[in-house]
């Protein structure tokens, strides 16, 4: 078997989300579906560009082309999250195959099932949100942002109650200086989160150290890292309790189930980022959370964007809280090329949170800067006692 021929396809997400996919053909009649992210538009032209050293070579084979990828993007020097997105779409795609040409699903290539349903979380802004996710049996929430968090917290844990897990995502822009990630996440330990993500920009590991250490609430990182070697370190020091690779840009199915590998020797839980994933990366995640014994949780955004629900067959439902993991040959789902052309996509560049909603600080909304420093420490800080 040879392949023949791969296809991108590039549609809007809704909002600054675009999802690319790709279709990988062989001359045995078989195609695999994947998705890449990492900046979508950008992934696309990757995709295509690699496609040179890809057309003609056995699909069976999927960590040597997975390596041959990554030698072929040396020349541009390390690779980043669109580079690793395009290999993700074709390495998703790969296993797709076999598992289609073995007739079997893309867990059990991975050493089978070691559950049968995935848990999964959603977002909730307010109490209400999360007390309505609660009465449709989703068991945990994450809420976030870096304006008043803790009060936000708070809100949720009283409506809720300790029966839900609650998780805070603390990303910017603007994003916590060091120091105001520890007061606010001390601030956060009476609440008894699943996990703290991203308190602290992803480039400075020494900076989120600094907050593992002082936090006694489990950190999670690791959604805007490329491959194994981008999560190496917190990993292999302990500076995560949490590991999150995107599944649709950390490198496909093979980065995932070696990043969940070195997690394990560490005691570090997986918990895949899917918050602006489209619907067939997800599959990828809930194919290798199947399937690796450190497991903890799939984020998903329920109630999204209509083309999400049209553009896949099957869209896999959340019941009580879980997934079914899909027992179909490779990983079980298809896109369709209309909705794709019905959708087409949009600038795919973030352009800042709601100047109203406070996560800058008054005034300072049009410098947009990377970080910055919280100014109404009485009102948005907590008190540590």
């Amino acid at each position: 078997m040879k392949i023949t021929e791969i296809k991108t396809f590039l549609m809007s997400g809704g909002g600054s989300r675009n999802w690319c996919f790709v279709k990988v053909y062989t001359d045995a009649g078989i195609y695999g579906v994947g998705e890449g992210s990492g900046w979508p538009r950008v992934v696309r032209t990757a995709v295509e560009d690699l496609s040179n050293v890809i057309i003609g070579e056995d699909p069976m084979d999927i960590e040597r082309l997975h390596q041959k990828m990554i030698v072929a993007m040396m020349g541009h020097g390390m690779t980043g999250t669109p580079g690793s997105g395009a290999i993700n779409a074709i390495d998703i795609a790969l296993w797709d195959i076999k598992g289609k040409a073995l007739n079997t699903p893309v867990w059990n290539l991975l050493g089978g099932r070691v559950r049968k349903k995935i848990r999964t979380y959603a977002h909730a802004a307010t109490a209400d949100r999360a007390l309505e996710l609660r009465d449709r049996g989703i068991t945990g929430v994450k809420t976030g942002g870096v304006y008043r968090t803790v009060e936000k917290v708070d809100s949720i844990r009283r409506a809720v109650g300790d029966e839900m897990d609650i998780m805070v995502d603390a990303h910017g822009p603007p994003w916590f200086t060091t120091k105001d990630a520890i007061i606010v996440g001390k601030g956060l330990e009476p609440y008894n989160l699943l996990f703290y993500e991203d308190p602290v920009p992803p480039e400075n590991t020494e900076a989120l150290r600094r907050v593992q250490d002082n936090v006694d609430i489990p950190i999670a990182a690791g959604e805007r890292h490329s491959h194994i070697w981008g999560v190496r370190e917190i990993i292999e020091d302990e500076i995560v309790d949490v590991v999150q690779p995107d599944s649709g840009r950390i490198g496909g199915i093979t980065q995932l189930k070696k990043i969940a590998a070195l997690a394990e020797a560490h005691y570090i839980n997986v918990a895949p980022h899917s918050g602006s994933l489209g619907p067939v990366a997800e599959y990828a995640a809930i194919h290798i959370l199947a399937s690796i014994a450190n497991a903890l949780i799939l984020e998903r955004l329920e109630d999204d964007v209509p083309q999400r629900y049209q553009v896949i067959q099957p869209h896999l439902p959340t019941v009580d809280g879980y997934i079914t993991v899909p027992e179909e040959p490779g990983l079980g789902v298809d896109f369709d090329e209309d909705v794709v052309a019905a959708n087409p996509p949009d600038p795919n560049v973030y352009s800042g949170p709601d100047p109203h909603d406070g996560h800058y600080e008054p005034g300072t909304y049009d410098e947009r800067v990377y970080y910055q420093q919280r100014y109404r420490r009485g009102q948005e800080l907590p008190r540590l006692r």
